[in-house]
């Protein structure tokens, strides 16, 4: 009995020494244990935005595993997904050791990263048109709102605008191009059109020889024949965010609506500024307003003057070629025959005009609803315009200047109070009061006629000019020059003074056409 305990007691403690050794080999062959080795951390917790997320062997598993979670967060949708992805990884030396699984490690990652999203941004596309910019939420939208703009001119809906690559840019910019319905029809056929030996041969002669008659006013497709943008337009993608995105309707408002903008009117012979404020549809207030040259309705204004007016236009313009029919009045232009014995003021109308009648075919072109060129391609006479002919003088007229230096404006020309007894109540020049002894000059070059006593205007000097006008200087106190003497312009003459009827020492100054006084501030340059 005893021998047998004896043995039974070395069988247990064998059984319990192999059950111990098959531990430690399965430790050390078992994958998700590590085995302890002197050599510092061997097992790694992962820490991910303050979330344990299990154990990994080495660091770079971890880091392997968080891109991977991003990837795969981010995948499957064409939006950019921003997350805040803090990893933290923390070592520890073991003896033994239990790593986790990769795909539960992956899960959780995709769980807290989830939940972490920052915000998403979302593809989009910039419209940049001049220095306006929208953004849209998809390339559809940028087609529609860019269609919108011709749309607005074409009621058929035969033009579609497209969008392609800029070749003459290295950036990826997208620019537009707009096509006919029908040219689309035909690029998609791809018809490949053959004709061989002879055949060809003839067609070619045939072209050469007997070209395209001239079109009858029945042939032409009337309409719009051509569509294009006034303004640069470009398209870029982008990633932005949803209140950085503008809703399309009100998009497609911004760019279409016709808004206030400053343009430039240049005044054409015979423009008068009612004229003007009917033509460009402003009120007479605002154009003067708008123009510091004008103060007030009965400003003076001269051809090739320039007016800030102002214009409504939309953001993107639309420039359309229309081919169009009318039949109307016309006018040839004004033939002008040079005489060159004649100064530029002087004119004759040799033949009065008379207003003539034609059919008309014409390619108009127009910008918005603005008309801006029209060619007339065909045109049939009702009946012929006689043209205005008119003899105009080349040579350049004299100058006029003020006949003193400085001088105050005493009496204007035309009607006044009898200044003193003997004075006409009918000024015929002009007075300026300047110190007696002051310096008088030829306001233009000629021939004295009068120098000496002239009765009420005291001492005077009459001057005959090329163009036939004459200068007077009344009230003089000293004569420089005599009868028949040649002056030029701006030479002194005389010396002001307070001879004849006069109130005080000053100049009298006239300018007399054809025997007649006129107002000389008219004519001062």
């Amino acid at each position: 009995m005893k021998q047998i305990t004896s043995h039974y007691k070395r069988v247990n403690v064998r059984g319990i020494k192999i059950a111990v050794l098959a531990v430690f080999v399965s430790i050390f062959f078992l994958p998700s244990f590590v085995p302890f080795e002197k050599t510092g951390n061997n097992i790694f917790t992962v820490i991910l935005n303050n979330q344990e997320i299990g154990m990994v062997s080495a660091p770079e598993e971890a880091e392997k595993y968080v891109v991977e979670a991003r990837r795969q967060l981010a995948s499957g949708s064409e939006e950019l997904v921003l997350v805040e992805s803090d990893l933290e990884i923390v070592g520890s030396e073991v003896l033994f050791g239990r790593t986790d699984d990769p795909d539960q490690i992956m899960e959780k990652m995709l769980q807290v990263l989830s939940s972490d999203v920052v915000e998403t941004l979302h593809r989009s596309y910039v419209v940049k048109i001049n220095e306006y910019m929208v953004n849209l939420s998809s390339q559809d939208a940028v087609n529609e709102l860019l269609q919108a703009a011709l749309d607005k001119y074409d009621s058929e809906g035969r033009y579609q605008v497209d969008l392609l690559l800029d070749p003459a840019r290295e950036l990826s910019v997208l620019t537009t191009s707009i096509r006919t319905e029908e040219e689309v029809v035909e690029e998609a056929k791809e018809v490949v059109h053959l004709e061989a030996g002879i055949h060809a041969d003839l067609t070619e002669v045939f072209e050469e020889v007997e070209p395209a008659g001239e079109k009858d006013f029945e042939d032409y497709d009337l309409g719009l024949i051509s569509m294009e943008y006034g303004d640069t337009v470009e398209v870029v993608e982008a990633y932005l965010k949803e209140d950085e995105l503008t809703e399309l309707n009100a998009a497609i408002r911004e760019v279409t609506q016709d808004e206030e903008k400053s343009d430039v009117y240049e005044v054409v012979s015979g423009d008068t500024l009612s004229e003007i404020a009917i033509k460009t549809n402003i009120p007479m207030d605002k154009l003067i307003e708008m123009n510091d040259s004008l103060e007030d309705e009965r400003s003076m204004i001269r051809a090739g003057d320039e007016l800030i007016i102002t214009v409504p236009e939309p953001k993107l313009a639309v420039v359309r070629q229309e081919e169009m029919y009318y039949e109307e009045d016309y006018e040839e232009d004004v033939i002008y025959i040079d005489n060159d014995d004649w100064y530029t003021t002087e004119t004759k109308t040799l033949q009065e005009p008379s207003a003539g009648h034609r059919r008309v075919i014409a390619v108009v072109t127009f910008e918005n609803d603005k008309e801006t060129a029209t060619e007339i391609i065909k045109e049939e006479v009702t009946y012929e315009a006689v043209p205005k002919i008119v003899e105009r003088g080349t040579k350049i007229p004299p100058t006029y200047i003020k006949p003193i230096s400085g001088g105050r404006l005493s009496s204007s020309f035309g009607r006044r109070s009898r200044p003193t007894k003997g004075a006409s109540t009918y000024h015929k020049g002009v007075d300026w009061a300047t110190p007696t002894g002051t310096a008088v000059f030829a306001s233009c070059g000629g021939t004295v006629v009068k120098a000496g006593w002239g009765s009420g205007y005291g001492y005077v000097v009459y001057i005959n000019h090329p163009d036939g006008r004459q200068t007077r200087y009344g009230h003089l106190s000293k004569v420089l020059v005599s009868a028949g003497q040649t002056v030029s312009q701006g030479q002194k003459i005389a010396l002001s003074g307070n001879t004849g009827v006069s109130t005080g020492p000053h100049l009298h100054f006239e300018i007399l056409i054809n025997g007649s006084q006129v107002n000389p501030l008219q004519y001062l340059n």
